[in-house]
């Protein structure tokens, strides 16, 4: 495949790839890129140093999943270097900091990024020192959410099962995300199955919350962990949709929702989005049924995107 973007001639590369260096962002490209060459972090860092550059596993594994973004003089001198590493032409990577690089950053952070949950989260996960991925890949995730008489998230209870694809891994980093008017520091971890809650952090503004689950034991690479977590809520106004976004393909999610029987909404629909400005695709009824009145989703397969279940109040 011969594109050209920009005076940067693509040749002879995945189609993935390709596309990833052509559109952005620059993580998801230098990700692929680092998939396509099948190096290792620690092999990328060490290819680094002998061109004497310094850049650590951390800040790599950072780079590639978002989490943060090359800034210091140290860090842009790197991405030349890793171009020439990964086997992707000339300024395949560079181009894609240009914006940021040439955009005078202001004093001090405005309003907009306050509220930002994505900004938000990216600062909490960098406090707990966790990349996004965690070295964990999701093998199954059932989510059960329950709606009260006040139509509020009151809790939402989560048993997955995941799998480490590296060593060492002894932790899973949980995300709650309250509706508008969540108070994040009145929001409740309570660990289930074999984990316990460690550090938990939150935004006030954003309404996000993380908490690290500590297992009991280092998993090695291929071993697989059942664990179950609940965050308890109740501090935000009438919901009328939850929602759960996906940056990696995965195995099976379900998700059911659960209204207090006195009050019911009048419809409630499944959708899925392929971020989180976009319109609602997919978008299928649900019927409510049970004792205690639910709705569900199955998805076998998760891909990059986000899946969630709307209702409506009469």
């Amino acid at each position: 495949m011969n594109i050209h973007t920009r005076g940067v001639r693509y040749e002879n590369l995945p189609e993935e790839l390709v596309q990833a260096l052509r559109t952005g962002p620059f993580h998801e490209a230098l990700r692929a890129a680092i998939a396509a060459r099948g190096l290792a972090l620690h092999r990328i860092r060490h290819r680094l140093a002998q061109r004497g550059v310094t850049v650590g596993v951390t800040s790599l594994s950072y780079w590639q999943q978002g989490a943060r973004r090359p800034a210091r003089a140290e860090s842009l001198r790197a991405v030349p270097a890793l171009e020439e590493i990964l086997e992707v032409p000339r300024d395949a990577l560079v181009r894609l900091l240009e914006p940021e690089l040439r955009t005078e950053r202001p004093v001090s952070r405005s309003y907009r990024s306050l509220l930002d949950p994505h900004a938000a989260l990216s600062e909490l996960l960098t406090e707990l020192g966790a990349p996004s991925d965690g070295g964990l890949h999701t093998v199954c995730h059932l989510e059960r959410v329950r709606i009260g008489a006040g139509r509020e998230l009151v809790e939402r209870e989560s048993q997955q099962v995941v799998r480490a694809h590296r060593d060492g891994v002894d932790r899973c980093v949980a995300i709650h995300r309250g509706d508008p008017g969540c108070d994040p520091a009145r929001v409740r971890v309570r660990a289930g199955e074999n984990c316990r809650v460690g550090s938990v952090r939150w935004h006030g503004t954003a309404g996000v919350v993380v908490a690290e689950l500590l297992f009991d034991a280092r998993l090695r690479a291929g071993d697989t962990q059942l664990f179950s977590y609940t965050f308890q809520d109740g501090t935000a106004g009438p919901s009328s949709e939850y929602v759960r976004g996906f940056r990696f393909m995965g195995g099976q999610y379900v998700l059911q929702v659960r209204f207090d029987p006195a009050v019911l909404p009048v419809h409630c629909h499944r959708f899925a989005r392929t971020s989180a400005g976009a319109r609602p695709s997919a978008r299928e009824e649900l019927t409510l049924t049970g004792r205690h009145p639910t709705v569900h989703l199955v998805e076998q397969e998760v891909h990059r995107r986000i899946l969630g279940i709307g209702w409506r109040w009469a």
